[in-house]
């Protein structure tokens, strides 16, 4: 058994417009100690389904799955048994810090705030694992910025108050939220540091939440890949990053810059996902796909085996086995006539142009996709 399992996870918003389908039939496992990536564009559903874990959805309802937490199905505790656990057993750091923290309170206090929710402590030694933490993620001279506000902190201290007031009372579970985003290179190198010194301390599991291929590939162990709400992709972070077997897996590879590689302009990705309450029919990104056919209209692509074409059940979080390399594309159950024709060009790190270790390159360098039926390309 998995410290977490997500099972078939369905989570509906109700809006003037219509129902909206923000999370659609997500199914996962953690296990104790694994970092686990979700990747994904903005409004693809990751952080509604990680706070969702949590019971912390404002306006959204789950309809359907279980999440299993060490056995417990979480969706049926009540509110007060939640509470027990949130911050306890399951912490999450969320994406925006600056708001995040409460800005009437020290930073010190919220810290101290949430050992005390969970155990019994004098204030004292509360104030001293406060201080312990602190000096934990890299806040210089702690015992001093103990008392300080918020606003005296920088975007990249307040990123590191909230994995400390995360990390209070040793959660097994840590969820981390676009921790990298609007951070400066620099800081961003000291958060990865710092998780990358959590996972490796021990039992501690880390599903990390990110738009950032890069930080996903330099922390994780396995990916998900999300797009519309579902899981298109997902696999060992090696097999997705050398062996994309969704397109827009690939394009967002495609996507990332890289010294020296002589592209004119960067690639994209043509469109913008589809709004949930009009959600066009087959295939979610078959009206952005460079390869898309007639089939990927007609009909949704199951979550298959890339290896086998064999369906994987997308009810059941990875049963088939956590090094399982899975893709929902139509290719791989050889429905496509044309097939994907891109390719991955994997890139020595020693080369003189500076780039990186590994590239996915879809399509030939010189020439864009030839699709009539899309504007744009990947290259």
């Amino acid at each position: 058994m998995a410290l977490l399992e997500v099972e078939n996870l369905t989570i509906q918003f109700y809006t003037d417009d219509g129902v909206v389908r923000a999370v659609d039939g997500v199914s996962y496992e953690i296990e104790a100690g694994e970092t686990v990536g979700l990747v994904g564009e903005s409004g693809a559903g990751k952080s509604v389904a990680s706070r969702a874990l949590l019971g912390l959805l404002e306006d959204g309802e789950v309809v359907a799955g279980e999440v299993r937490f060490d056995g417990r199905n979480l969706l049926e505790l009540s509110s007060a048994r939640l509470r027990e656990i949130r911050g306890n057993e399951i912490a999450i750091a969320f994406q925006d810090a600056d708001a995040a923290l409460n800005p009437a309170y020290t930073v010190g206090e919220q810290i101290a705030e949430a050992i005390r929710a969970h155990e019994t402590v004098t204030d004292t030694a509360a104030r001293e694992r406060s201080i312990a933490l602190l000096e934990r993620v890299g806040i210089p001279e702690p015992a001093s910025r103990y008392t300080d506000y918020p606003h005296q902190f920088s975007s990249g201290m307040c990123q590191r108050a909230i994995i400390a007031i995360a990390l209070a009372c040793d959660p097994d579970l840590l969820i981390v939220d676009e921790p990298t985003r609007g951070l400066d290179v620099t800081v961003q190198a000291q958060l990865l540091e710092l998780l990358e010194d959590l996972s490796a301390d021990g039992e501690m599991a880390i599903q990390l939440v990110s738009h950032d291929l890069g930080v996903v590939a330099d922390q994780c162990e396995r990916v998900l890949v999300i797009y519309a709400g579902k899981i298109v992709e997902r696999g060992p972070v090696e097999d997705l990053f050398y062996e994309p077997k969704h397109p827009y897996t690939a394009g967002l590879l495609a996507s990332i810059p890289r010294i020296g590689d002589g592209r004119d302009r960067l690639a994209s990705i043509p469109g913008r996902m589809p709004t949930r309450v009009q959600r066009p029919t087959g295939c979610q990104f078959h009206p952005r796909c460079p390869y898309a056919e007639a089939v990927c209209a007609r009909r949704d692509p199951e979550l298959v085996d890339t290896a086998t074409g064999t369906p994987v059940d997308d009810g059941e979080p990875d049963r088939e086995g956590p090094t399982t390399h899975a893709a929902a594309c139509h290719e791989h159950t050889g429905d496509l006539e044309e097939g994907l024709d891109y390719e991955v060009r994997i890139v020595d790190s020693t080369d003189d142009d500076g780039c990186g270790e590994s590239a996915s390159d879809p399509g030939d360098d010189s020439a864009a996709v030839d699709n009539p039926s899309h504007e744009g390309e990947l290259r």
